[in-house]
C-alpha cells in the first residue's frame, strides 16, 4: 500500500513546530537552540528542508490513524463564493457541509484526500450514535 503525506510537519530544536502546507508554502523559524535560521518546503508534494539531521519529523501519512490525521491535514480555502483570499483550515474544524460540498464538486482532489473526508464524516456519524 503506497503512503501519502498528510502533513508536513517537522519540529526544530526549540520546538517550534515547522508546517509546510501546500507546494512552494516555503516556512521559515530562527531556531534558538541551533542559532540559525531552518526552513521547510513543499506541502505535500515533496519535502525539503534545511539541517534535516537537527529537526524530528513528526509528519502525518495517510496510513497513521484517522483521528491523527483529521487534527493537522489542512484544506485551502477560498470561502462559499470562491472569491476569498485563500485561507487554511484543519479538517476537524471544517463543516459537514464544506466536507460533502469538496466531495461533490471538486474532482480534481486526489483518492487518498477523498478517502480521509469520508472517514471524517463517517468518523462525526460515529461520534453522533
Amino acid at each position: 500500500m503506497t503512503r501519502y503525506l498528510i502533513a508536513n510537519r517537522w519540529q526544530t530544536p526549540d520546538g517550534t513546530i515547522l508546517h509546510s502546507k501546500h507546494r512552494h508554502d516555503y516556512v521559515t523559524h530562527f531556531d534558538t537552540v541551533l542559532e540559525r535560521e531552518v526552513f521547510l518546503d513543499g506541502g505535500l508534494d515533496y519535502t525539503r528542508i534545511s539541517f534535516g539531521d537537527c529537526l524530528k519529523d513528526i509528519s502525518v501519512y495517510s496510513n497513521d490513524k484517522h483521528e491523527v490525521k483529521r487534527e493537522v491535514f489542512c484544506w485551502g480555502t477560498r470561502g462559499k463564493d470562491g472569491k476569498q483570499p485563500v485561507t487554511f483550515i484543519y479538517l476537524k474544524d471544517m463543516e459537514t457541509d464544506h466536507i460533502e460540498s469538496v466531495l461533490s464538486t471538486q474532482h480534481h482532489v486526489p483518492s487518498h484526500i477523498v478517502k480521509m473526508f469520508k472517514e471524517e464524516l463517517k468518523y462525526r456519524k460515529q461520534l453522533k450514535t
